[in-house]
């Protein structure tokens, strides 16, 4: 019984992770399939680009919302008598799965985002105190250069640091905060191609388009 509630924990927190905001929004309001313009990516930032503001600030706030609730919505498919560790362990699973939804919707043929946003949300559920650093660091780097995949790579990066500098250093923790890195990097693969060439868009919502 303990680990079935576990598994209906673990499955609420992909189902979550799984609402293809940006899918939704676009096909419901605009009527084209945000996948198929722009970028094709099914997130807020290609949302922004080619439906505007108005559409992709809920996108990002639903997003980020996902990881947020799948970690936080775990403590009540943990059975009682577990320990402290144990629960972190298994926020961090859900936290991982939401992600994985995001990235694989099953609402949406498996093809999702990149799951930036919804990492967002997991780490304001597990890392309060550290999470600041990549966001900022993220900021920083959109502001600096318009490079949305770049802010969101060097972000990733920064946030096992943080999290091994000033977070509790909790094994899984840190663990997971190398994994995110990790995961940004690969998702970001193409824009690593493309910032290589010279070729990776530039978001122009906080910056003048050079003519």
């Amino acid at each position: 019984m303990e680990v079935l509630l576990i598994f209906v924990g673990f499955l609420v927190a992909y189902l979550l992770g799984s609402i293809p905001t940006a899918v939704w929004v676009g096909k419901l309001f605009y009527h084209i399939d945000i996948r198929e313009k722009g970028s094709g990516n099914a997130g807020a930032t290609n949302t922004i680009r080619v439906l505007g503001v108005k559409a992709g600030i809920p996108v990002i706030i639903v997003d980020i919302l996902k990881g947020w609730l799948a970690v936080t919505l775990m403590v009540y498919f943990i059975p009682s008598g577990y320990s402290i560790n144990s629960l972190i362990y298994l926020k961090i699973g859900a936290g991982f799965l939401a992600v994985i939804g995001h990235v694989f919707p099953v609402f949406a043929g498996f093809r999702g985002g990149k799951g930036v946003a919804t990492l967002l949300g997991v780490g304001i559920a597990l890392y309060p105190n550290v999470i600041w650093i990549p966001i900022v660091t993220f900021i920083v780097i959109l502001l600096a250069t318009g490079y949305v995949s770049l802010g969101s790579m060097l972000g990733g990066i920064s946030f096992p640091i943080a999290d091994i500098l000033m977070g509790d250093r909790n094994p899984g923790k840190v663990a997971l905060s190398i994994v995110v890195a990790i995961f940004l990097l690969y998702t970001h693969r193409k824009n690593i191609k493309r910032l290589a060439s010279g070729t990776e868009n530039r978001f122009y919502f906080l910056r003048k388009k050079k003519s």
